[in-house]
């Protein structure tokens, strides 16, 4: 599908590439969408210290001007400043994991501190309204619009629209690997329209997984500036050598193409990845997976209070789930059913029944017909699964009871998949760093497949999620679980 045979209001009629007012190839949609966002930050901001001023001033209105008017001013100019100062805007971040909320985070948190210290300089008495109302309005308002302008981006994108050209360059196989997952998850924006290898050959001619091979890797940045790609993407290949890499981005300046580098750790991301420089050497540095301190205090407290809340709030939903399970077919409400958690302490996992009774006895019958990755036992059309078993299984809501697991410190809201002590009995060394953590309520398996996930992909989501662990990466996830459920994909 060529680009330009679809329109968007933030891509060109004539393709992804046109000239800038240097000269420089730029890709149009992405200023858009960047001054959309600036707008959106912008107005929401002005909507919230607007509203705010107005309702409380007008009980003042004889000094509105200097006690509301002014810091209703301050607070949007000061906001705007911290978003500005902390690259929020940066076009590298918008539409791109969480690391958009997380300098969308750091931005408002420098804005209050700065509008405390302020409120103690000038002695305010009315600074703490902004800080403890219009500054968590404000975050509330701007995070709800950059992530509905997200979800029409990534929409344009699984269309094919709104993707930045890619020039891949390294060897066959990591180029074929860095495609096909481009083409997996589009969402995130990339499309490799071209390859350069070694020798200028691809696989058996002169392309890679249907892209054509334009060159070999000595011919990179010509073609960047030719035909201006937006993202240069260097896979491993012998190649590249500390020296060849450095003359490459001397190469590339001028150019509006931002040179990304893939390291041998392609599974190590995030917080863990530093980079130092040690006696003029750019060094990668890799820290510690965090597993104590005071993140996981706070997962903790996050985990004990997030359950005990949703317990209440699901509660007569509960009620109503347990009275239709019984009603539907022989046997309780619950089913339980030890599991593994972290460093492979054995638990009860409570969930609502949604299999006939005796079940587990019947597996063995089954066992030929099933369809599960791995070490996993899946039917998408289970026999003993009750109709009403089948409703719960489709949105998850026979997991809900595993908030009472959660509440009591066995599983986390967020973690991997809870393995059964047979699945667990057969992992080997690596499989089994997802013991190192609690398991979880849901995780990046519940928001990337689920049961239609293969098993080495669940397993490396999993690993995943225990190396590169952050609280934003948890709110994330849940955010999307969310999506996820109503969707129902890859539940049986």
């Amino acid at each position: 599908m060529q680009q330009g045979e679809l329109a968007s209001p933030f891509a060109s009629a004539h393709g992804h590439l046109t000239n800038g007012p240097t000269g420089q190839p730029a890709i149009e949609w992405e200023q858009r969408y960047r001054r959309t966002v600036i707008i959106s930050d912008a107005v929401a901001t002005a909507l919230v210290v607007a509203s705010i001023g107005n309702f409380f001033g007008a009980r003042d209105a004889a000094n509105w001007h200097e006690k509301w008017g002014i810091l209703a001013f301050g607070t949007e100019l000061l906001v705007l400043a911290a978003l500005a100062v902390s690259r929020s805007w940066a076009p590298a971040v918008l539409g791109q994991g969480a690391e958009e909320f997380r300098r969308l985070g750091r931005s408002l948190f420098l804005a209050t501190v700065v509008l405390a210290l302020g409120g103690i300089a000038l002695t305010s008495h009315n600074i703490k309204l902004w800080i403890f109302v219009a500054v968590p309005a404000i975050a509330l308002t701007t995070i709800t619009a950059r992530y509905l302008l997200r979800l029409w981006l990534h929409k344009q994108r699984k269309e094919g629209r709104c993707l930045r050209p890619v020039l891949a360059a390294g060897s066959v196989a990591t180029v074929h690997d860095l495609i096909t997952r481009t083409r997996k998850f589009p969402h995130l924006g990339w499309r490799v329209e071209a390859v350069c290898t070694t020798d200028g050959h691809g696989q058996g001619g002169d392309e890679v997984a249907g892209v054509p091979v334009i060159g070999q890797l000595t011919d990179v940045a010509s073609h960047v500036h030719r035909d201006g790609y937006r993202v240069v993407a260097l896979t491993p290949d012998p190649h590249w050598s500390p020296d060849r890499l450095q003359r490459l981005a001397w190469n590339l300046e001028g150019s509006d193409a931002d040179m990304v580098v893939a390291p041998v750790l392609m599974e190590v991301a995030g917080p863990r990845l530093h980079v130092d420089t040690v006696l003029g050497l750019p060094l990668l540095r890799v820290s510690m997976p965090t597993f104590t301190g005071g993140r996981r205090v706070v997962k903790e407290v996050v985990d004990r209070l997030g359950s005990a809340l949703l317990l209440l709030l699901f509660a007569p939903l509960m009620l109503v789930v347990a009275l239709l399970v019984v009603i539907d077919s022989r046997g309780g409400a619950l089913y339980r059913q030890r599991r593994v958690g972290k460093d492979g302490r054995e638990f009860t996992l409570y969930k609502f029944r949604t299999m006939v009774a005796g079940a587990d006895r019947a597996r063995a019958e089954l066992a030929d017909r099933n369809e599960g990755a791995g070490l996993l036992f899946k039917l998408r059309r289970d026999p003993r699964v009750t109709r009403v078993g089948t409703a719960l299984r489709r949105y998850s809501i026979d997991e809900l009871p595993q908030l009472v697991n959660v509440l009591t410190g066995s599983m986390s809201l967020v973690g991997p998949r809870p393995p059964l002590p047979e699945e667990s009995a057969a992992y080997g060394p690596d499989i089994r760093r997802r013991l190192l953590v609690k398991p979880g309520l849901t995780g990046l398996w519940q928001i990337s497949g689920r049961s239609d996930l293969p098993w080495e992909e669940a397993v490396r989501l999993d690993l995943r999620y225990v190396e590169d662990w952050s609280l934003a990466l948890d709110t994330v996830i849940l955010w999307k679980t969310l999506r996820a459920v109503l969707h129902g994909q890859g539940a049986y």
